[in-house]
């Protein structure tokens, strides 16, 4: 496996941004939205095909990249892009909220330039703005699929948003061991069959602090955004929907999520707000 890099500031122009391969190589971008890092491909003009370990050894932490995910740009008839995403063990995963919002960024950049984005997912249709960009950092709003279903395993509620998450409320979120405790829950009976998503919760009014173990990446990241608008409708749920707009704190960033709901059953109009930025290009030989 071999590597060429740019760092941050040696991609100055839009058109080195759009290029997609160099010396042979696999071009990739990487981007992360509050810590939750992506490799992305551009193939809106070209096409590549991956395999499970091929992709696994891209996102290795220490004989690859490095990345919580793989996700590919690709051309749609039917909307702006398409976003396919896989998680770092090489397996097509379900819908990354982070993930969405930094292909948004990432879109933005390769030249696809909007007031607002439409594109396809695993789950279905999302829109998407930017709000604000600052320099390689942008704020970007994406709507997120629409909740119908809250359901509850061993007394914690477990609920849907593009990805299953397992919610768990406590205290002292800080000083517990997500990935221990995480992968326990993770591959128990009641979820070993598909596997689920685990969140910690410390709640304070609309205010939320959230870890999350990740299947597929089979460890803690630091964020995911999937979970932290489960964690804000669970949080909602356990407070009478007091609360419908929440501002939540991961080990990786702040982000933001409001949503509707009249009768605790159904949430509508979910947005997850929060940073997606631009870290750096370079060229892969893969094997």
């Amino acid at each position: 496996m071999e590597f060429c890099f740019w760092s941050l500031n040696s991609v100055k122009s839009s058109e080195m941004l759009r290029k997609t391969y160099i010396c042979d190589m696999i071009q990739f971008y990487k981007y992360h939205g509050a810590g939750n890092d992506f490799i992305m491909l551009n193939l809106l003009e070209e096409s590549i095909v991956l395999t499970q370990r091929q992709i696994w050894q891209m996102c290795d932490r220490h004989k690859g990249i490095g990345a919580d995910g793989l996700m590919l740009l690709l051309p749609s008839d039917k909307s702006d892009f398409e976003m396919k995403y896989y998680n770092s063990n090489g397996l097509e995963g379900s819908m990354c909220g982070n993930g969405g919002r930094c292909i948004v960024s990432f879109a933005y950049d390769m030249g696809i330039e909007m007031d607002e984005y439409e594109f396809i997912a695993v789950d279905g249709w999302h829109r998407a703005r930017i709000l604000e960009i600052n320099d390689k950092e942008k704020t970007i709003e994406l709507q997120m699929a629409d909740v119908d279903m809250v359901a509850t395993v061993n007394g914690r509620m477990v609920i849907d948003t593009g990805s299953p998450h397992y919610l768990d409320f406590r205290e002292n979120v800080e000083d517990i061991d997500v990935y221990a405790e995480g992968k326990s829950i993770r591959y128990s009976d009641s979820f070993k069959e598909s596997g689920v998503n685990v969140n910690f919760i410390e709640t304070d009014a609309n205010q939320l602090f959230v870890r999350t173990y990740e299947r597929g990446v089979e460890d803690e990241t630091l964020a995911c955004g999937t979970g932290v608008t489960a964690a804000a409708i669970a949080s909602s749920i356990r407070q009478n929907l007091k609360y419908k707009d929440f501002d939540i704190k991961t080990k990786g960033g702040e982000l933001n999520v409001t949503f509707d709901s009249t009768d605790g059953q159904r949430f509508t109009n979910i947005y997850l707000r929060g940073p997606a930025e631009y870290v750096f290009t370079g060229a892969i030989d893969i094997e």
